[in-house]
């Protein structure tokens, strides 16, 4: 594999990061922290006017047609500002079961109102503790009512639709789209350590309900995740890269003993270790990124490596900008513990261990005889 993207997209990066530093300020999303809306309305509204929304869909669905390879651009910018909008619930996920599973109708009905900003949609897999599984499907339609409980479901009390993983009469799984406006649907947040990223349990009792009608098993699931995976990934990097910097900014500013902290080996060591995990991470999701946009056959493979390596190496950025600022670094005013909640990201569409398992059952079928 040779990838690398596109002078034109590495543009349309450079465009995007110099928006959010002056849009998304850390003053911006302790807005949201302390606020409790759930997102930025506003900042919702500015990134899908400028088409950020529609970057991998195509044209005739309202989008833009640049890409996936732009999608995962956008991801690690948007990560690296932890921007609080439900761009992965409604993009990674809900966007990309519909482009995935949808009918033509379906796609021209559902698709267009997402890119414009004016309908937010997310995905409801899980229902209770456990990572995705066909076992942990529980919830049933019956003569298109859906009756079940999800949670935890990543900004569910804001979508205005979910599209729902649920059995049939026939006891084959499918997925569904849901009005959570709608009759039989209750809603409650979920308290978590990230207000920017809201949870909620989601009671349907009744609800009516649509099947998209290319989904049939739970392949379909299958492959969701394994691109959820790829782009959350380039979340996971770009959050990675600004604990990096806040880290090595504030150890050059900082003096101890006459010397700025970044002097000592101690500093240097732990930072030159994050450095590592996090080109080691940025390799595997430009793996990913290669196996999105070619539609090749090792998306589970680079899907579950991106992955790995990315939710490893913003775990320990985040721990270590912590541990670099030192005791300051532990107060709500620094602003690290904003990006310490990359404990939340770390479990959503699984846990770390249940994508190393993926990871090495992937690894087992490509490589079998």
């Amino acid at each position: 594999m040779n990838f690398d993207f596109s002078n034109d997209l590495k543009m349309l990066r450079e465009q995007a990061r110099k928006f959010l530093a002056g849009r998304c300020s850390r003053q911006v999303v302790r807005k949201v922290f302390e606020g409790g809306a759930g997102y930025d309305a506003e900042l919702w509204a500015e990134i899908a006017r400028m088409g950020w929304l529609g970057t991998a869909v195509p044209e005739p669905y309202g989008g833009s047609g640049v890409g996936y390879d732009g999608l995962c651009l956008l991801a690690e910018e948007l990560g690296y500002v932890l921007a609080p909008v439900p761009f992965s619930s409604s993009i990674y996920l809900a966007a990309e079961a519909i482009m995935i599973a949808g009918s033509e109708a379906q796609k021209q009905k559902l698709l267009p109102p997402m890119i414009d900003g004016s309908r937010i949609g997310t995905v409801a897999l899980a229902e209770g503790m456990g990572n995705p599984s066909p076992e942990h499907i529980k919830a049933k339609v019956a003569s298109g009512h859906l009756t079940g409980t999800k949670m935890p479901v990543p900004d569910g009390e804001i979508a205005h639709f979910a599209v729902v993983a649920a059995r049939d009469e026939a006891d084959d799984i499918g997925v569904y789209v849901v009005e959570l406006s709608g009759k039989g649907v209750a809603r409650t947040r979920l308290k978590g350590i990230d207000p920017a990223r809201n949870q909620a349990k989601i009671v349907f009792d009744g609800a009516p309900a649509e099947r998209l009608e290319g989904a049939r098993g739970y392949a379909i699931i299958d492959e969701l995740i394994d691109r959820a995976a790829i782009l959350t990934a380039f979340e996971q990097v770009g959050g990675a890269q600004a604990c990096l910097d806040m880290a090595k900014a504030y150890a050059v500013d900082r003096y101890a003993f006459g010397r700025p902290i970044a002097a000592f080996q101690a500093i240097k060591h732990k930072l030159a270790d994050v450095y590592v995990a996090i080109e080691l991470a940025r390799s595997n999701a430009y793996y990913g990124a290669w196996a999105i946009t070619a539609g090749a056959a090792e998306l589970p493979v680079a899907g579950a490596a991106a992955r790995v390596a990315a939710t490893d190496a913003f775990h320990l950025a985040s721990k270590e900008n912590i541990q670099t600022h030192g005791g300051i670094g532990f107060t709500w005013e620094a602003g690290c513990h904003f990006y310490y909640r990359s404990k939340l990201l770390a479990v959503s569409i699984g846990s770390a261990p249940y994508w190393k398992d993926r990871l090495i059952a992937a690894l087992e079928r490509r490589n079998a005889p």
